[in-house]
């Protein structure tokens, strides 16, 4: 599977469930970077966002290594955690929940 297609799933679901939003920590190259996604936009929490939306904030050899479902609105200082330390495994299954 793709970057493009990793990071679009994941933007879809959000559409789908705007009530949460998702914190994903990815790796690359032994460096590791957050990423927040909400109702279909990405930003990174550890950088600035590229302005351009057509670059990738998951590279395609960057390993997701967990991904947390919060619920929105998102308060970085207090987050209300849905669910904490998903395998992208794990949200395949939540994918196939809504339709993505």
């Amino acid at each position: 599977m793709s970057s493009r297609s990793r990071e679009k799933r994941l933007e879809l679901y959000t559409l789908k469930r705007p009530e949460e939003v998702l914190r994903i920590l990815i790796a690359e190259n032994s460096y590791f970077n957050e990423i927040i996604i909400f109702k279909g936009f990405s930003s990174y929490l550890t950088q600035e966002t590229p302005s351009n939306p057509d670059v990738l904030l998951i590279p395609e050899n960057a390993i997701v290594v967990e991904i947390d479902r919060i619920k929105s609105p998102y308060s970085p200082n207090n987050p209300d955690y849905i669910q904490k330390g998903l395998s992208w495994a794990l949200m395949e299954e939540l994918f196939q929940h809504v339709e993505v």
